[in-house]
């Protein structure tokens, strides 16, 4: 009976040591966050984006059907749009997005549509490549509330990039 006992303590030992040696492991591989992101089948600097927020720990979905329809249908104004629209949790991305940014808008969750890079400047994620010449236009990075009442879409500058 004492040796019984004297296995099961060891098996058990054996196992929570096997447990704590894998646990650090399973910790050091962080969740990747959903993104989905709706582009142009041809747009190299959308692809750009794409890699660089994968490289950044987004998991990314791509619908290459263009993205007018899907920005209107989200509510943003043509105004504020670029060249691929995404949805990360409850949240529109708009343009050449930091991934900074996005996994800042993700922590604060402000009540908004999201945040957009409007037009496409050159040194944004994406637009950043060997063909501009190490060039960086500054540009700012909105957040976009929309007013409930009235749908009126409104902006300020999350994070300025100068």
């Amino acid at each position: 009976m004492r040796t019984s006992t004297l296995n099961t303590t060891r098996r058990q030992l054996v196992a929570g040591i096997a447990a704590a040696i894998a646990l650090p492991a399973l910790a050091s591989k962080p969740t990747k966050i959903p993104l989905e992101v709706w582009k142009d089948p041809n747009c190299g600097c959308c692809k750009d984006w794409i890699t660089y927020m994968e490289d950044n720990g987004f998991a990314v979905t791509v619908h290459d059907t263009g993205n007018t329809a899907v920005r209107a249908k989200l509510g943003l104004p043509a105004r504020l749009g670029s060249c691929h629209t995404a949805l990360v949790g409850s949240y529109l991305l708009e343009g050449h997005v930091p991934a900074a940014d996005v996994k800042k808008l993700l922590a604060q969750k402000p009540k908004a549509l999201g945040i957009t890079v409007p037009g496409m400047p050159v040194g944004s994620p994406g637009m950043d490549g060997p063909d501009y010449g190490g060039r960086k236009d500054p540009y700012d990075v909105l957040l976009v509330t929309k007013n409930l009442m009235n749908s009126d879409v409104s902006t300020s500058v999350f994070t300025s990039y100068r």
